[in-house]
């Protein structure tokens, strides 16, 4: 059992929240974690899985049932099955308030689902549960193993190629064919299929929404639509440009990154390194993988954003701080970095008083002032906390 960093904060939610709830993809060990958690909790705990018609059934009349619990911890899963349960647990908080009445699983963002932030505002408390990071695999796998394969537990934790690749023909399919339609995403699974494909090839670039809608034959809306609604269901991340203040002619589109390198390679057909290492799309899934590393240990006050002027000045990653600019970094791959122009003209015009350049192993040293190489390990451990 690999233990999950969000835990311990789970349970300080618990000891505050009526309702606590984890977010995240579907397989990425929601209910894993959910049922270590009741098997540690000292209130007594009830799970009730709503893709089972049995568990269905018992919320036929959800308030007399959950009535009935009203002094256990009820753990229900894959909720947004039964989004009207909402009202009804309010109802039943409001009459009792007190801590870890409810754990609630789901598999899309509160925005997607709505009515958790209509109905439990004030009450819940949520966590999201990324796919496994560098900081929780065991030493035994290693970090190209993680980057190739992704971070959901089936896929990375098999030791035979072939069954990982069958568990992500059955992902997307899933996703595909009901996750998405049941969360109510309108579209065929054909044009999904195929959005979905044309965000791995260009993972990494600007989004171009006008590009994409003539290809798949619908509107620029329609597509920025579906975009959105990946990105809620936590299969697609945007990353949007820095533009605080700066007296520079800025693009404006976001970045667009796929959640997850092991589905990104999977829809590009790469199986292994040696498959990655000839492949162009290497330095941008190189990228996607260290946001998405970055993002899952990302300080709760830091956001990111992405710099780029017309002029050609960029950089990967802004991380600030309200309005403050704390640091950048560029991502190479390689371990004897160099920096454009470009790069050195953004840090001019941030301004950061740190700015980095991580590589996938490279020692940590200072490449010039105010700018340090690093591995990514030692970026995510020394430095990103510090911020």
């Amino acid at each position: 059992m690999i233990t999950r960093r969000i835990k311990n904060e789970i349970y300080e939610s618990l000891d505050f929240f009526p309702v606590v709830s984890i977010i995240g993809p579907r397989q990425v060990g929601k209910t894993t974690l959910a049922k270590q958690l009741m098997s540690e909790f000292p209130k007594t705990c009830i799970y009730l899985d709503l893709e089972m018609q049995s568990d269905l059934y018992k919320l036929n009349d959800a308030e007399l049932f959950l009535s009935q619990h009203a002094d256990y911890l009820v753990v229900i899963d894959e909720v947004q099955n039964k989004k009207e349960l909402y009202p009804q647990i309010r109802g039943l908080i409001d009459q009792k308030r007190e801590p870890a009445r409810f754990l609630l699983l789901g598999s899309a963002s509160p925005e997607l689902i709505r009515h958790s932030s209509e109905s439990l505002a004030g009450r819940i408390a949520y966590h999201k549960l990324n796919p496994f990071d560098l900081n929780e695999i065991p030493e035994s796998i290693s970090q190209n193993d993680l980057w190739i394969k992704g971070g959901f537990p089936d896929a990375l934790l098999t030791k035979k190629s072939k069954l990982s690749h069958r568990w992500m023909d059955n992902f997307i399919n899933t996703y595909l064919n009901r996750d998405l339609i049941q969360l109510g995403l309108n579209a065929s699974s054909k044009t999904i299929r195929n959005l979905w494909n044309m965000m791995a090839h260009l993972n990494g670039q600007l989004l171009n929404a006008t590009t994409i809608s003539n290809s798949l034959g619908v509107t620029t809306p329609t597509v920025k639509r579906y975009i959105d609604f990946l990105e809620e269901a936590f299969l697609l991340r945007s990353l949007h440009p820095y533009h605080w203040n700066i007296s520079k002619r800025l693009v404006k589109a976001p970045k667009i990154y796929l959640a997850d390198t092991g589905v990104l390679h999977h829809l590009l057909g790469i199986s292994d390194l040696n498959d990655l290492s000839g492949n162009p799309i290497i330095g941008n899934s190189w990228e996607a993988f260290v946001i998405n590393q970055v993002i899952a240990l990302l300080p709760d006050n830091i956001d990111i954003n992405f710099y780029r002027t017309y002029q050609g000045a960029e950089v990967d990653l802004v991380f600030t701080r309200g309005m403050q600019v704390v640091a950048s970094a560029e991502i190479k791959y390689s371990n004897s970095p160099q920096l454009t122009k470009g790069n050195i003209q953004a840090f001019d015009d941030l301004k950061a008083p740190n700015n980095y350049i991580i590589t996938p192993s490279s020692d940590d040293y200072l490449f010039k002032e105010r700018v340090r190489v690093c591995s990514l390990k030692t970026f995510l451990n020394q430095y990103l906390p510090s911020f």
